[in-house]
């Protein structure tokens, strides 16, 4: 059963893992065209609630944007003169609808980015300036989908290739027992500084308190980042060589692709979690619906252990 099978037919007592998603996701972009997004705004804000804004820094990095969450959006709206609002989420829900309402009444235009067809903050945007992008179904907050395709939606990066990297020489390389550890720091090549976010929030999603992960570049994990040492802490370089930090025995060079892009890096990266996840407790699985049922009742609508 290929990956992109497993998703379409897991339940809630079969929740796969990360590394398991992101083939899956990457099967889809491969066999579905991505949408090209080009936005003309000279200068917009682009808003988004954690994993989002991470992907919109990702997608605009490239851009005069200047970035906001649900907590400071309107402070940043008044004092900084955009020509545009781009809201950017999986569900189009939570907070997204509560913008997408209060921009309403703007005279500046928005653009919603969603992977949801009925995405209720489309009501209050004009359908023109609505960018429905596919998705696979996945277990709740993974979505990895959903913002991989957005990156691929701002590049030219190719879905199948990665995939073949991935199966065929990144995973060769993790030759390690992954369940010895109880944290894990990530260094990346400078030039995918904006993926340390990612990486970080799927640790908090997917292990913390229970196990810990972080992630720096090349270059930030300069910074008195390792003054405290522990033995059972993996450094893992992704793309760049560690000849520094972490003892040696605990140090896993994996490789990244030729000409690695951020949708490459961030596959790749997401991989070596789910593989991290399948050796450890199965701490997600054993807590995400009672999870979802406290967040049903913080955000007053209804959030399921799956996302169809």
């Amino acid at each position: 059963m290929t990956s992109l099978e497993i998703l379409q037919n897991f339940d809630k007592n079969s929740l796969p893992d990360l590394d398991v998603v992101i083939l899956g996701a990457l099967e889809l972009f491969a066999e579905e065209d991505v949408q090209k997004i080009n936005i003309e705004f000279k200068k917009p804000l682009v808003l988004g609630s954690e994993g989002a804004l991470a992907t919109g820094r990702i997608m605009f990095h490239d851009k005069q944007a200047l970035f906001a969450s649900e907590s400071n959006y309107q402070e940043v709206l008044e004092t900084s003169g955009v020509d545009g609002v781009v809201i950017i989420s999986a569900s189009g829900g939570k907070h997204a609808k509560e913008i997408a309402d209060t921009l309403q009444s703007s005279d500046t235009p928005v653009v919603l980015i969603t992977n949801n067809p009925s995405a209720p903050a489309a009501e209050f945007v004009t359908k023109e300036n609505i960018f429905l992008l596919p998705k696979n179904r996945e277990p709740y907050t993974y979505n990895t989908s959903t913002y991989l395709g957005m990156i691929l939606a701002f590049s030219e990066s190719d879905a199948g290739e990665i995939s073949k990297f991935i199966l065929e020489k990144l995973d060769k390389f993790i030759l390690r027992d992954l369940s010895k550890y109880s944290s894990y720091t990530f260094i990346l090549p400078k030039e995918f500084s904006l993926l340390t976010e990612h990486i970080r929030i799927k640790f908090e999603e997917l292990f913390i308190p229970q196990v810990w992960g972080r992630a720096y570049t090349e270059e930030g994990i300069k910074h008195a980042k390792t003054i405290v040492s522990s033995d059972d802490e993996l450094f893992i370089s992704l793309g760049t060589e560690n000849k520094h930090f972490g003892q040696s025995q605990h140090r896993l060079h994996l490789p990244l692709p030729d000409n690695s892009t951020y949708a490459s890096t961030m596959a790749s990266a997401y991989y070596i979690i789910g593989r991290i996840q399948a050796a450890q407790t199965p701490y997600f699985k054993n807590n995400i619906e009672k999870y979802t049922v406290a967040a049903s009742r913080i955000f007053g609508e209804k959030i399921s252990v799956i996302v169809e």
